[in-house]
């Protein structure tokens, strides 16, 4: 028999911010900063296991315009080398940051593929779930999502990538196996959000695919995020370190805004928050 239900969470327990559903509705794309609390995420790992720089980084953000906080402290690195993390481990890690990034006027989005790690942070006030492994690898996380009647994002991910698929045909698949998992559980078709995942199980080339032909996603009538930051395939087309991707990152995204992303989730919030603007202020005087 399933726990009894808790009560209704509301969808940005942050003093003041905005529920997913209204930041959707003001109908710009919005832009999710990346908090990785991680030793070793592909990009920044290693520089915000201090709380106070966590923290401090966060606040950055949300003054950056941020309009939603993803935060995660197990990395899932999209080219593999990972380390697992425990539970208690993952809450350690969050413990000391997040009460301190709630109280922050923002949503805040857990990522994590446990679902007893995202309970935990609903719990304490989180207003969205991130699985990177789209509700098919924690059979509880579509249960969790369904309890607390959180957003959830549902990522594409492969345990490897193989050049010989059709990849928009396997993130479909994919989209279409979670989006069953999820009504079974009964979670709101409203509150789900679909992402290709950009750079996980898929090659460079497929990366690029999935942000050129978005609009093969929009039959399932749900908003789509695209993660671009920093990934690998930006240096299949110039060689480049994670920190040196910025300009290639808002390309990117700028492209997949005009395929109809309706979230971008970026590691530099300032910069991709003044180019999304002024991309679309010129599309406005078209």
């Amino acid at each position: 028999m399933s726990p009894a239900r808790p009560a209704q969470k509301p969808l940005a327990a942050a003093p003041g911010a905005a529920p997913l559903a209204a930041l959707l509705a003001k109908g710009r794309p919005l832009v999710m900063g990346i908090l990785n609390v991680t030793p070793d995420s592909f990009s920044d790992g290693g520089q915000f296991l201090d709380p106070a720089i966590a923290i401090a980084h966060a606040r950055r953000m949300a003054d950056e315009g941020a309009d939603i906080l993803d935060i995660g402290a197990e990395s899932t690195r999209p080219y593999g080398g990972a380390t697992p993390v425990s539970l208690d481990d993952e809450k350690s890690r969050l413990a000391p940051v997040l009460p301190a990034v709630l109280a922050m006027d923002v949503p805040v989005s857990i990522d994590t593929i446990k679902a007893k790690m995202a309970a935990w942070a609903l719990e304490l006030g989180a207003s969205v779930m991130n699985d990177v492994w789209g509700l098919q690898r924690d059979p509880d996380m579509a249960r969790v999502a369904a309890d607390y009647g959180a957003p959830v994002i549902v990522m594409h991910n492969r345990e490897a990538a193989d050049p010989a698929i059709d990849i928009v045909m396997d993130v479909t698949a994919f989209f279409s196996r979670s989006l069953e998992i999820a009504a079974r559980a009964g979670i709101k078709r409203e509150n789900i959000v679909l992402d290709p995942g950009i750079g996980f199980g898929k090659t460079p080339e497929q990366s690029m695919t999935c942000i050129a032909r978005l609009d093969a996603f929009k039959s399932f009538g749900l908003p789509l995020l695209v993660g671009a930051s920093r990934k690998k395939f930006i240096s299949t087309v110039i060689p480049s370190q994670p920190d040196e991707r910025l300009a290639g990152s808002i390309a990117a995204h700028v492209l997949a805004v005009e395929g109809g992303a309706a979230i971008i989730r970026a590691h530099d919030v300032a910069e991709t928050v003044q180019a999304l603007r002024v991309a679309a202020a010129i599309k406005g005087s078209r």
